[in-house]
């Protein structure tokens, strides 16, 4: 789960993670007002959305007069604000923070992430601040320090030295930036973090530190220990169709390609959408229905899959285990049902009640379902067919 820029500088504070002042604003009046209480002279409205790259499409602007705070105001609400995040559809804004500005001597990057391969919190900092971390890490990786901490110990001194050493920091910066990213540190385990970024962190002249912006994202299956922060979900900015799936039991991602997939199990279901990509075709999504897989949560998952126009074929690849193969072949017909399937659906089930599902589908009377033997033939077929 995301939050916006405003929500995550309310939990900074409560652990002394120094932020400019700002308000959240949902109207141009309310904008203003804000900008009145916050005394200025100089402001920042930005848009308040979950994706990156805001100030390149125009949702973030330094307002140096009350005109300017209700000029940019008007314009940035409302607005069908595109970054490179959003995609071309690009995302409604529906809120502003009011912020003042800063004394920014220097612009740097802080972020923690988890690391799966060394099964550690890494927390990653640059002297690139402002840019996107992804074009640093691709043209001039070694701009880009890493520390891995391990729980156990937490973060410590060293941690911070190297942090440190890498941004160039002279002595009385070094202090102010253990400060500050030892509270960071406990920001992210806390609250059962997934990502941190602040981009830019600002050194001022004085030489602290200031999360000038804040993106956090956190492990859903932790909010049940945070309901404070589960209160924060703003449903306006995440996928209905991811929503919906959610509801029925199912994680479905949605995907560029036009193939698309239902399968059982996160690892079958990487799988499958490589060896689609292996076999020349592209995965319309990622969607796994799971182990309690029945025919209504099946034909949701068919449902869902069809919203996509871009979707010309399905492949549905289910290794019976727990699920068994004849509850995904009724709920293959049971789809066909509710939804029209108007596009070939290649089949792969193996394991419990393989035969009896083959059966069920054999006697179906549907056209456009296409047995496959196995994992590569199901895919091959699958992607021919989306062709």
């Amino acid at each position: 789960m995301n939050i916006h820029e405003y929500q995550a500088k309310e939990i900074f504070k409560k652990y002394g993670v120094p932020t400019p002042k700002g308000k959240v604003a949902f109207s141009v009046d309310e904008a203003v007002a804000n900008a009145e209480e916050l005394g200025g002279p100089i402001w920042v409205v930005k848009a308040q959305i979950h994706a990156g790259g805001r100030g390149l499409g125009g949702g973030v602007k330094l307002a140096k007069s009350m005109d300017e705070v209700k000029q940019y105001a008007d314009e940035i609400l409302g607005m069908q604000l595109v970054t490179h995040q959003t995609g071309p559809e690009g995302k409604l804004v529906q809120k502003i923070y009011i912020e003042d500005g800063a004394d920014i001597k220097d612009e740097l990057y802080l972020g923690m992430v988890l690391d799966r391969a060394k099964e550690m919190p890494v927390m990653m900092a640059s002297t690139e601040g402002g840019m996107e971390i992804e074009e640093v890490a691709a043209k001039t990786p070694e701009k880009i320090i890493k520390v891995a901490i391990d729980p156990a110990i937490g973060f410590q001194a060293f941690h911070a030295r190297k942090l440190a050493f890498g941004l160039e920091l002279d002595k009385t910066e070094q202090k102010h930036f253990f400060k500050f990213a030892k509270a960071l540190y406990d920001v992210y385990m806390d609250n059962d973090a997934e990502l941190i970024e602040i981009n830019p962190l600002v050194k001022t002249g004085e030489g602290a530190f200031i999360a000038l912006d804040a993106k956090m994202g956190f492990d859903d299956n932790a909010l049940g220990r945070h309901p404070e922060i589960e209160a924060m979900r703003d449903t306006s900015e995440e996928d209905p169709d991811e929503m919906e799936a959610g509801e029925y039991g199912l994680s479905y991602v949605n995907l560029d390609g036009n193939v698309g997939c239902m399968v059982n199990g996160a690892g079958l279901a990487m799988g499958t959408m490589d060896t689609i990509n292996y076999v020349g075709g592209e995965p319309a999504n990622f969607l796994d229905v799971g182990g309690g897989a029945n025919p209504e949560t099946v034909a949701k998952g068919f449902e869902i899959i069809l919203k996509d126009a871009n979707v010309k074929s399905i492949f549905v690849n289910i290794f019976g285990g727990i699920v068994r193969c004849d509850r995904v072949a009724n709920g293959i017909l049971e789809a066909t049902k509710i939804t029209k399937v108007d596009v070939p659906v290649v089949v792969r089930l193996d394991g419990t009640n393989a035969k009896e599902a083959a059966e069920i589908l054999n006697n179906s009377g549907i056209e456009n379902i296409i047995a496959a033997t196995d994992l590569e033939d199901g895919a091959k077929k699958a992607v021919e067919a989306a062709k």
